[in-house]
């Protein structure tokens, strides 16, 4: 008795000896190679420990000074056996499906021999993206390696299992499992799946909106009847992708989340295949995201109706063509310069003439959601690359990267021009950050839900050790802060601790109604028969989150700690009625 409770715990902890001996073998460069992949535990097979002070955490062996949710790590996972088992069956042969990497390297183009210095210039950016490219498929390898062994040991788990969780200094929230957890790899996130719980009227409909969310391409902004129309008209796909997901039509693998998708669309099939297709029990996690989550916040900070009503839905809208007004007018914005700048300096803006066919919404979605997060010009600069390279806009890389210039120029430019509310209240962070930072003072805060914060950038320093063999140098921050990080990634860091308030307040109360809850930061899991309940849930939330006055009181806070500074006033703000988010379908679908 005493062995197995050891036992027991042991697997809970993971600290497993075979674990650490465990080898892997990673294809790459045509031979084999063996690493000692070190898993150091596993998700634990009984519920965690509440949290009661930062060094008596989840684990019932070891300790690590970090706090958590004790209501996310409460929620029981298990692995969709199905779906693991087609993982598995397709990394054998190679990958390259469903988003998974290719297990093979792409070849190295040969030095070319010739002394014409444009085509030795062509082979240099195409072996840096070779070698580039090689490199990403073999971290990517391991990775999938990685998540596939752990989640081949936890399926004979029926009792399912669970993931302790911590939190950054923001307060963000993170299972402390790192290999397998539902913020992972796409193939095993969709390997992941709920208790089982009858579907309902209401579950039925909302698994058929999920299948469409899923499948995006468009699809995943049309009103939610139409979304469940969509999904009716495809059964016939739905139907031969749970029975022969790789011998047959293969539309799953269409899917923007192939595996989620086919996940979703085993669980349909076997609900209409039964009898009574609402008591069928679903297993599968149904996502509610946030329309473009940080730029909610902002709007809710600066009540600005504008944003509010045309990109966040807030209001009840039906027609496909008022959920995508907002972002059409960006487009066109965005089209606008580009014209301008063909028709009246080509020499100067060679690329203008040539984006003009490449604008859309893919395009420039990664640059608008991350603007209120502080991208940078080079980071916009490499979201647009990216895009553009997956759709093969150019010949080449080095043409790809120089429209991916001009294309960031534009946008951002754009972004400044249409989010006025939110750019001001980003510049008054600023500005308060560069005067706490001119004291070499780190920017500190205190979130709603009460937690302190402290941004962690310093500059770093070296200690030396001098012994009779040698000298050591130890690494570590010094006392001095890192000034204009302090200034840039405050708005950011501030947004990231109201959108972790936010989920963590919904956590707690979905768990108190009675709810399996998951979170991934703007993203709310549930079963699909709960979805109703955890919407009214999370925009009730929302609303009293704001309720507070979340700026005066920072404001308050960073006078009292600095009475001798001169902070700027608040920015001017709107007269938005926040509770209108209560009675939208849209703000987080």
């Amino acid at each position: 008795m005493c062995s197995d409770v050891l036992l027991l715990f042991a697997n809970s902890f993971g600290a497993q000896k075979e674990e650490e001996d465990k080898l892997f073998e990673v294809k790459r460069n045509g031979c084999i190679k063996a690493r000692h992949m070190v898993i150091p535990y596993l998700p634990m097979l009984i519920p965690p420990r509440n949290w009661t002070g930062y060094e008596m955490f989840a684990s019932f062996l070891g300790c690590v000074a970090v706090m958590a949710l004790d209501t996310l790590g409460n929620t029981k996972w298990r692995i969709n056996k199905k779906v693991l088992s087609l993982v598995d069956r397709i990394w054998a042969n190679g990958g390259r499906l469903g988003g998974l990497v290719d297990r093979d390297d792409v070849p190295i183009p040969e030095e070319p021999d010739s002394e014409d210095q444009e085509e030795v210039k062509q082979w240099k950016w195409k072996f840096k993206e070779a070698n580039k490219e090689n490199s990403e498929r073999h971290s990517q390898r391991c990775d999938v390696e990685l998540k596939l062994e752990v989640a081949r040991k936890m399926k004979e788990e029926e009792g399912g299992f669970y993931f302790p969780h911590n939190v950054d200094f923001r307060g963000r929230a993170y299972p402390m499992h790192p290999y397998l957890n539902h913020l992972g790899l796409i193939s095993a996130v969709a390997s992941l799946s709920f208790e089982g719980k009858p579907l309902g009227e209401s579950g039925l409909r909302w698994l058929k909106i999920h299948i469409a969310n899923l499948y995006a391409g468009g699809v995943d902004k049309f009103a939610n009847e139409d979304r469940v129309a969509f999904t009716e008209s495809h059964l016939e796909d739905i139907f031969d992708s749970c029975d022969r997901p790789l011998e047959g039509k293969r539309w799953w693998l269409n899917a923007e989340d192939p595996f989620q998708c086919l996940a979703a669309c085993m669980n349909l099939s076997e609900a209409l295949r039964s009898p009574f297709p609402e008591a069928a029990i679903s297993h599968i996690p149904i996502h509610q995201d946030g329309s473009c989550n940080g730029l909610q916040h902002y709007a809710a900070l600066g009540r600005d109706k504008v944003c509010h009503e045309y990109y966040f839905y807030l209001l009840i809208l039906h027609r496909q063509t008022d959920l995508f007004y907002f972002g059409l007018n960006f487009i066109i914005r965005v089209l606008k310069i580009m014209q301008q700048d063909a028709e009246e300096d080509p020499e100067t803006f060679p690329y203008a003439k040539l984006m003009l066919d490449q604008v859309d919404r893919k395009l420039v979605k990664q640059t608008v959601m991350t603007t209120v997060y502080g991208v940078t010009y080079s980071g916009a600069r490499n979201q647009i690359k990216k895009r553009l390279k997956e759709r093969g806009a150019f010949a080449d890389d080095s043409q790809n990267f120089h429209a991916a210039c001009y294309a960031a120029r534009v946008t951002t430019n754009a972004l400044e021009e249409m989010f006025g509310a939110a750019r001001a209240i980003m510049i008054w962070f600023g500005e308060c950050a560069k005067l706490i930072a001119s004291q070499n003072k780190a920017v500190c805060w205190t979130t709603p839900l009460g937690l302190p914060v402290v941004q962690p950038y310093r500059q770093p320093g070296r200690h030396l050790v001098k012994t009779t063999l040698q000298v050591l140098t130890i690494k570590r921050d010094t006392e001095k802060v890192k000034a204009r990080k302090q200034m840039t990634a405050f708005a950011p860091n501030f947004v990231h601790s109201l959108d972790a308030s936010h989920m963590m307040m919904t956590a707690v109360a979905c768990s108190k109604a009675g709810l399996s809850f998951a979170g991934v930061h703007d993203s709310f899991w549930t079963h699909a028969s709960d979805v109703d309940v955890m919407n009214r849930i999370l925009r009730e939330k929302f609303v009293a989150l704001y309720d507070k006055p979340v700026l005066e009181n920072l404001l308050e806070s960073f006078q009292k700690s600095f009475p001798s500074l001169r902070f700027p006033p608040l920015p001017e703000r709107g007269d938005f009625d926040l509770r209108e988010v209560i009675r939208s379908p849209y703000f987080f679908n």
